[in-house]
């Protein structure tokens, strides 16, 4: 029962017992206010996850728009599967769903809206320049050629020594800019995934046996475990 409304029948003196218990039961019937609540994806599949309300109606409404085009969207899996292929070890980028992270974080974070939308707009503009096509309807040895001007922004020599490691070709500022933004959203996207952690073999959390601190270390401080803690509390293996 709230404390408040408690003290405040009491005070009264004119409120029954029964009544006084009724009230509690009433206010015990309350949904917290910061009631966990298990979620769903924006399709409406349980995800497991519980957050806490205002996590979820955060999330609701996140997930209720859509920024990218279709055709951003295309690109942006291309450029997510450029950056994370598939190997042996895992999926691509795309496998990892990483194209609807970044669908969510620009929303989430607005402030990635304009470099995102701007950065696949020059790409575009930049293929139609080279190769007459979009990004995503060149082939894809252009498609590399492209992505390796301003993923790698590096000066060569005539023998292919690297000459410069922060040179940009002229022009192409804003595609570096745009694909370091683009890499490291990818990144964080796939990294942050069971299948990107396995990929990097991240065991997380995992059970073990505490041996107690090591004998080297309380010769050093001049201390050691009674009969009584090695019994009960220490257990060698």
């Amino acid at each position: 029962m709230d404390r408040r409304k408690s003290l405040k029948a009491l005070a009264l003196g004119t409120v029954s017992a029964g009544l006084l218990l009724d009230a509690c039961k009433l206010a015990n019937k309350k949904e917290p206010e910061n009631k966990v609540v298990a979620t769903e994806d924006n399709i409406g599949n349980p995800t497991g996850i519980n957050r806490m309300k205002e996590e979820m109606e955060h999330y609701k409404e996140v997930t209720s728009t859509t920024f990218f085009t279709p055709e951003e969207m295309a690109t942006i899996t291309l450029l997510g599967d450029i950056i994370i292929p598939k190997d042996d070890v895992s999926g691509s980028a795309s496998d990892a769903k990483v194209p609807d992270f970044i669908e969510f974080i620009v929303k989430d974070k607005p402030e990635f809206q304009v470099p995102m939308r701007g950065g696949l707009r020059w790409l575009d503009l930049e293929c139609y320049n080279r190769f007459q096509n979009a990004f995503a309807d060149c082939s894809k040895q252009q498609q590399i050629e492209m992505v390796e001007d301003i993923a790698y922004p590096v000066v060569k020599d005539k023998k292919g020594m690297v000459i410069s490691k922060r040179t940009i070709k002229p022009g192409y500022e804003q595609g570096v800019s745009f694909f370091s933004l683009m890499r490291n959203l990818t990144a964080t996207g796939f990294y942050t995934t069971e299948m990107g952690g396995k990929d990097v073999g991240y065991m997380g959390n995992q059970p073990n046996q505490w041996n107690g601190v090591p004998a080297d270390v309380l010769k050093q401080y001049n201390l050691a475990y009674t009969e009584k803690e090695l019994k009960e509390c220490i257990s060698f293996s």
